[in-house]
């Protein structure tokens, strides 16, 4: 399906976009954002997929992740206050009692796979 392909791609893109913004602001997180782009580019562009993993700036969020060596204590740290603060955001807008149970769910869980991932010694 091209549509989806692309959809893919574009999303991939804002997502890398966002990881790059991380690398350089704290508020950001980087790892999370890099390997949903490596998601979006595998399933949309496995061009731009071989791209990013052979990256030498975010090739190695990528190995680690999937080779389950772990992520610095910083980024699992920066990953969990940003997924927080967004559905903050987002519960704040829609109050919506449904819709924020529905965020917090998806926050514990998103929360407790981050903790439950190797963390890497150095960053």
């Amino acid at each position: 399906m091209p549509g989806k392909r692309w959809c893919l791609k574009v999303l991939g893109i804002i997502c890398l976009a966002f990881g790059a913004a991380g690398v350089v602001l704290p508020v950001l997180p980087t790892t999370p954002f890099v390997i949903a782009a490596a998601l979006c580019f595998s399933a949309g562009s496995p061009h731009l997929a071989a791209w990013l993993e052979q990256n030498r700036y975010f090739g190695p969020y990528i190995d680690h992740y999937r080779n389950k060596t772990g992520i610095p204590l910083r980024q699992k740290i920066g990953g969990i206050l940003f997924l927080w603060v967004m559905l903050g955001v987002s519960m704040v807008i829609v109050q919506k009692s449904f819709v924020i149970v529905i965020l917090c769910v998806v926050g514990v869980l998103v929360t407790l796979h981050l903790v439950l991932l190797k963390t890497r010694k150095k960053c």
